[in-house]
């Protein structure tokens, strides 16, 4: 018997792995985090297979409902929402099964930033522009951040900034990434990418604010800052595909 945590991707159905679909069809329990979940995912899972959302159980809840399968010899699908390597509670969920002597293994996931980039057209990193990606959170109703790790901080690297679970405080976040960014920087918001009432909205970190509230937009919303995400960019050409690069010793 094994837990399986399975990223289930931003929510549509048809962008989980292979893997993970082969897994849901197999395993005679699956845990799934309803909130962010397409509940066309569920599909996957044989007609007889015990379904539980857990978005109302604690980790320990969780956990319990594993070690029963466990008992019986029944595989677990764990699904997380995005990928399991961001804010999936994995190494929470991991520590306890092991505790219990109850094996485990992850199937990676297509991340939610990915999907919107993927729905904006955009690459986050462009040459000479921005070469980094930062995925972080803010802090709300939530575990607190470390003090190394301040919005500050990582604004002054002028990367590509990715924000997860902080569309709540968008108008304090603007205000403060524009003392790095400037008011002009291009920012987009993406409500459920891939999923049927998925919606995009793009401004600048001067207007971005008023578009997210006039949207009502209140969960499940990744918000993506900086110069790579402008409409048209006259950028530098990359090195590997470069014309004048020297390209003799890959041919011999």
């Amino acid at each position: 018997m094994t837990v399986h945590f399975i990223g289930a991707g931003p929510g549509a159905a048809d962008l989980l792995t292979v893997r993970a679909v082969e897994l849901l069809r197999k395993s005679p329990v699956c845990l799934y985090a309803g909130t962010y979940l397409d509940p066309e995912v569920l599909g996957y899972c044989a007609p007889e297979a015990e379904l539980l959302d857990t978005q109302g159980l604690d980790l320990d809840e969780i956990v319990e409902h594993c070690a029963r399968a466990h008992a019986r010899g029944a595989d677990v699908a764990r699904l997380c929402s995005g990928d399991p390597s961001i804010y999936s509670a994995l190494t929470e969920q991991k520590r306890r099964l092991d505790a219990r002597g109850i094996p485990w293994d992850v199937t990676p996931g297509v991340p939610a930033y990915a999907a919107a980039a993927a729905l904006l057209g955009a690459e986050l990193t462009v040459p000479e522009l921005t070469q980094s990606v930062v995925l972080t959170r803010t802090r709300a109703r939530s575990t607190a951040m470390p003090e190394s790790e301040s919005l500050a901080n990582f604004a002054r690297t002028r990367a590509t900034l990715i924000l997860h679970l902080a569309i709540t405080r968008v108008r304090t976040l603007a205000a403060e990434l524009s003392l790095e960014y400037g008011a002009d920087c291009p920012v987009a918001v993406v409500y459920r990418a891939s999923q049927p009432e998925q919606q995009v909205l793009r401004g600048t970190l001067a207007d971005i604010a008023d578009r997210v509230e006039a949207a009502g937009l209140r969960q499940a919303a990744v918000i993506l800052v900086g110069r790579a995400l402008a409409d048209s960019l006259d950028c530098a050409q990359s090195h590997l595909y470069d014309p004048a690069r020297d390209r003799s010793h890959l041919t011999r």
